[in-house]
């Protein structure tokens, strides 16, 4: 597996990384042993970086608990990154949260259940506008001299909180939704790189449509996110499905699946970016990790480009659940 550096502050990883949100929330019942085989999987592919939060153990810590047991004999051959900044008093995200007390508990609880020392990465999970980012910032950097978290990140945050939060802490990586089907934040790409800030790519497989798996809404899970997705809706669903196929066939000619094409067509917009697709499935794991031995011609960006000029069809959301890039 490649390595990567996201940014210029030395952090390192593989190409492709591995995200466990899908293990324990939105995408069904999730399966624990299910679980520790797909990310000891990734691990055996090469995959050192592994991406969690508080949020997807609903403020339990399961998520967090699974990665670290899963891990815990590798430890120092992986990096780590979790997430603060909601409100998990009530057991389910009750708004936002990211006041000086509340990042120092939630950093002492990843700690813990992850069974480790040191954060690799201590991401604002989402925007706090109730929160000046110059206190979030200062607060991780006492973290950070404490020992207790080596790179500070930020995820769905805009051009003035990057900055600003930059000017207190430096920022390592900026974590945002980014596919074939998500491309709102290229416009964020030139000042990442003024500043030196890698960039992770969250849902890069579209949040699983573009495996050649997706099925209509409604015959999902009940707890499944996709099933009010707007991109599984009629009308949108259709198209979408098209363009898989379409690129299903692209794919074919280079001897790779979909998936695999999505995942390179990420890698290929720039060597300060990773993608960190999820799967609870140690076979499209291996699938997922062969994706960075694929190199895509200009010819083959150009056939994608025709396809999927800018981006898939629908909203990301039913209704807008993110804070306005600031």
């Amino acid at each position: 597996m490649q390595q990567r550096t996201l940014g210029s502050r030395g952090l390192a990883v593989s190409a492709i990384g591995y995200g466990s949100m899908g293990l324990t929330m939105a995408y069904g019942p999730g399966d624990e042993q299910a679980g520790v085989a797909a990310i000891r999987r990734a691990y055996d592919l090469g995959v050192t970086f592994f991406d969690t939060a508080e949020l997807y153990g609903w403020g339990t810590g399961s998520n967090e608990i699974l990665v670290g047991k899963a891990l815990k004999d590798v430890r120092d051959e992986v990096v780590l990154a979790t997430k603060f900044g909601f409100d998990m008093s009530t057991g389910r995200p009750a708004g936002l949260n990211s006041r000086p007390d509340n990042i120092r508990k939630v950093a002492d609880n990843s700690l813990r259940y992850l069974g480790v020392d040191q954060l690799d990465v201590f991401y604002q999970h989402r925007v706090d506008p109730d929160v000046p980012i110059e206190d979030v910032a200062g607060t991780v950097k006492e973290l950070v001299e404490a020992g207790k978290v080596k790179h500070f990140g930020l995820s769905e945050a805009g051009p003035q909180t990057i900055r600003r939060a930059h000017a207190v802490q430096p920022v390592s990586v900026l974590q945002t939704e980014y596919s074939l089907f998500e491309r709102e934040v290229e416009q964020l790409f030139p000042l990442l790189r003024e500043l030196g800030i890698g960039f992770v790519a969250y849902s890069p497989l579209g949040r699983g449509f573009i495996t050649g798996t997706a099925k209509p809404a409604g015959q999902y899970d009940s707890t499944d996110l996709r099933n009010s997705d707007p991109r599984w809706q009629p009308g949108n669903y259709e198209k979408n499905l098209e363009a898989v196929q379409r690129l299903t066939e692209l794919a074919a000619t280079k001897d790779a699946t979909v998936a695999q094409l999505a995942l390179a067509w990420v890698l290929a917009q720039g060597d300060d970016i990773v993608p960190i697709p999820g799967t609870r499935s140690p076979q499209r794991m291996e699938e997922n990790a062969a994706a960075a031995g694929l190199t895509l011609t200009e010819a083959d960006l150009n056939a994608i480009a025709e396809i999927l000029p800018t981006g898939g069809y629908g909203a990301r959301y039913v209704e807008e659940v993110l804070p306005t890039w600031i």
